[in-house]
């Protein structure tokens, strides 16, 4: 049947394999074609396919279906996935058991199945973890193109951001100065070096600055990451008036930092300003606040007003990308 695929050279497939699974992008009921030395690889939006790659038309065939969790289980279960751990948010410990164990005997690729145990907690923002199935924390995650090393239980790291982190790096031109000012393992940091950027990563937490400082050097991206840990305010007279772009992903006391953003930015600075806030006034408090930290130093323009995603009834996780401009 005829399907969207990205053709790419074959010496690229698998790279560019990984790096649409990464995106869910690759349709898994289709098989991968190889013809006159390119790849067809099989897409399920092709509208959301990286401009640098190439999507055609072509003919494949559908795949033989492997076995999923829900054939083994005879419903649906609700998982994320990040590298090859599994993750469930099961209340019944014993539905949570049984869903692990039809995860183990699916076709779908896990090391590792855990259970939520806590709610994220502390300065670090890690959770506790129950582990079901197979043995460890560690993983390899990979999202659009990068790959990130981390363990879930002693770094904060979310999958579901994955599409927000690719909005804000696709603005990022080469050459600029970007501040990570809670940089986690590095999903923001790493591909603002990669294309281009040159980044200054903070982090509270040491074992998560630890895996960043790896992370860029498995993506090949060392020579432009400084990578600090420690309180972002505590740094930001020694950056003052660095930054061209400021990340700014703690959406829950973000305002508590603006102080610092204002010092680290540059004459022209765009801000990524993550926030939560009720459904009636998503915007206005992260606007106000953002004002009352930067004016009169600064004329504060408002770019983009985005909804992230749903963050719990009634509430959004949302970011304001606010360009600040010294007058």
């Amino acid at each position: 049947m005829n399907a969207p695929c990205v053709r790419v050279p074959t010496e690229a497939g698998e790279r560019t394999r990984t790096r649409l699974a990464e995106a869910d992008l690759v349709a898994e009921d289709l098989d991968i074609v190889v013809e006159d030395g390119d790849l067809y690889i099989p897409v399920t939006d092709p509208d959301a396919v990286p401009d640098d790659l190439d999507v055609v038309e072509h003919d494949v065939p559908e795949r033989d279906t492997q076995t999923t969790p829900a054939d083994v289980l005879g419903f649906e279960p609700s998982y994320e996935r990040l590298g090859d751990v599994v993750i469930l948010d099961e209340d019944d410990p014993a539905r949570a058991a049984r869903i692990a164990d039809a995860v183990m005997e699916s076709d779908l690729r896990a090391k590792t199945v855990v259970n939520r145990a806590s709610k994220v907690k502390g300065e670090t923002r890690v959770r506790d973890w129950d582990v079901l199935a197979g043995d460890g924390t560690e993983t390899v995650h990979r999202e659009y193109g990068c790959e990130f090393h981390l363990d879930i239980a002693e770094v904060y790291f979310s999958p579901r951001l994955a599409t927000e982190r690719h909005r804000v790096v696709k603005q990022v031109a080469a050459g600029e100065h970007a501040f990570d000012m809670f940089a986690g393992v590095g999903p923001y940091a790493i591909p603002m070096a990669e294309a281009g950027a040159d980044v200054v990563a903070a982090d509270i937490n040491e074992e998560a600055i630890d895996y960043l400082r790896e992370n860029a050097e498995r993506n090949g991206v060392a020579e432009r990451v400084t990578a600090h840990c420690g309180d972002v305010r505590a740094l930001a007279a020694e950056y003052e008036g660095w930054a061209e772009r400021l990340v700014m992903n703690l959406p829950h006391t973000a305002n508590e930092f603006l102080d610092a953003a204002v010092t680290l930015a540059g004459d022209d600075c765009v801000l990524h300003y993550y926030d939560i806030q009720h459904e009636d006034e998503r915007y206005a408090p992260g606007e106000a606040a953002i004002r009352a930290a930067a004016e009169p130093e600064y004329d504060v323009d408002v770019e983009t007003r985005h909804t992230v995603r749903s963050y719990a009834p009634h509430e959004y996780n949302v970011c304001l990308d606010v360009r600040l401009t010294r007058r």
